[in-house]
């Protein structure tokens, strides 16, 4: 009786095992693909007024996001050798486990399914209801109601199949790589030259820092390749060189939007815009320039959201593999290739803070400053991870090794403890909610762990 219970269990075991293994099906370009997705969204519609307003010369305007990206690049770096050594689904969850154990993994787990990933679909949401709202209104809550429908739709879209929710990706990815082109081109070889223009503020009150924050903002989410790394072909090689493509795209489209700008506006013009892209485009095509802006924004908007869901979900389906608090979330479905019932949490939490957005009627502004501290304290507790691993488990093979340790991995630190206290003193209520939320998983894992322990 013993023997065929053990056999039993055995059995479901092999099972389970076999339903919620990740496949192999993302490609080196499907990478490339979900990474600018994700990174370049409606961020560099809307930050460049503000970095220009921060910045002294068009120069060092143009310097800010050069540094962006080199900044990226430090970063991309440390987790190219986190994610080829521990490749898995989890992601940032699974080097938090292994560096600092369940109880700092558990609450980062946490606040990436209630502020961070799910924050983030919901900013998405409201930028992609906001510019579809121009081309065609639904009423008083058009924004609102274009983004509750925009997260169902590309969640059900990915509870299809793994397979759909990337050929969706790489043709978003494309519409928008190219719109963004378009404009490059218009406002460089097209746009009338804009002449100086006085500053409209004094030097003392601009700040080169704060320009960094915003250019930082833009450059955000290429860390999201870590989430794929279980399911990346050839991941030991793939994994690595598709950041440092994908940030290097990043970086070049970003320098030659921003000198479009530049030409075709001059940086105090660009400053004083409150939408740079559109008054760019108005300037040479009139008013067909401003609709083709507004579904260009719409369609970056959808490939950003539709990349972080994919992504988001990941981290779930980990937590629930090592927490029974929330097993129902680590069932990956086999014929679909996606962890479903991951995907639904995530896209109710998500309908929800879209709901609480809409009470606020600043939906945007309250999303980022909901997820912007918590994004850089484990963000700075994943690149140390880094450190402690090399430390606490020198005999693993490490396929790619950050070049300069340990020099790098203390500099992305730094980096990253700057902008969690600039997050911290440079926003509003909504920063406090997001810290409020994240401190909330802590009885859930006092909680769990004194279940488990009765168990």
């Amino acid at each position: 009786m013993s023997k065929l219970r053990n056999d039993s269990i055995a059995d479901r075991t092999s099972a389970i095992s076999e339903i919620t293994t990740p496949k192999r099906a993302i490609s080196f370009a499907d990478a490339i693909a979900i990474i600018v997705g994700i990174v370049i969204g409606a961020g560099i519609f809307e930050t460049p007024a503000l970095v220009a307003a921060n910045t002294e010369t068009a120069q060092i305007a143009l310097l800010t996001w050069l540094l962006g990206g080199g900044i990226s690049l430090i970063g991309a770096l440390c987790y190219a050798e986190l994610a080829t050594t521990y490749p898995h689904a989890g992601g940032n969850y699974y080097y938090l486990m292994r560096a600092f154990g369940n109880k700092i993994a558990f609450l980062f787990a946490w606040t990436r399914m209630t502020v961070l990933q799910t924050g983030s679909i919901a900013l998405l949401a409201f930028v992609f209801g906001d510019y579809a709202s121009q081309l065609l209104r639904l009423g008083n809550y058009s924004a609102s109601l274009y983004g509750a429908l925009v997260v169902a739709i590309l969640t059900g879209l990915n509870l299809i199949g793994t397979q759909q929710g990337k050929w969706t990706q790489n043709w978003l990815t494309i519409a928008k790589v190219l719109g963004l082109l378009l404009i490059v081109v218009v406002g460089l070889a097209f746009a009338v030259p804009s002449g100086a223009a006085a500053p409209i503020e004094p030097p003392s009150q601009r700040d080169f820092g704060l320009a960094m924050i915003f250019v930082l903002l833009s450059y955000g989410g290429w860390n999201e390749a870590a989430y794929i790394s279980a399911e990346v072909r050839d991941v030991k090689r793939n994994l690595a060189r598709s950041l440092f493509w994908s940030i290097g795209i990043i970086t070049t489209i970003y320098l030659l939007i921003n000198l479009a700008y530049i030409r075709g506006l001059s940086l105090a013009g660009m400053a004083d815009s409150e939408a740079v892209a559109a008054d760019l485009m108005s300037r040479v095509l009139n008013r067909p320039g401003v609709v083709f802006i507004s579904f260009l924004v719409a369609i970056s908007a959808l490939g950003s959201l539709n990349a972080t869901i994919i992504t988001g979900a990941r981290t779930n389906y980990a937590l629930g593999r090592d927490f029974w608090l929330f097993t129902f979330l680590g069932r990956w479905q086999p014929r679909s290739s996606t962890p479903t019932n991951a995907l639904l949490v995530q896209g109710a939490i998500s309908l929800a803070l879209v709901l609480l957005g809409t009470f606020t009627r600043n939906g945007f502004e309250t999303m980022v400053e909901y997820t912007a501290p918590t994004f850089w304290f484990f963000f700075l507790l994943t690149t140390a991870s880094l450190l402690v691993l090399r430390i606490r488990e020198p005999q693993v093979m490490r396929p790619f090794r950050v070049p300069f340790y340990p020099l790098t991995p203390i500099l992305f630190c730094l980096i990253c403890g700057y902008l969690l206290y600039s997050s911290l003193t440079l926003t509003n209520v909504g920063a406090l909610i997001g810290v409020a939320v994240a401190i909330a998983g802590v009885p859930l894992l006092l909680w769990s762990g004194r279940s488990q322990s009765r168990s």
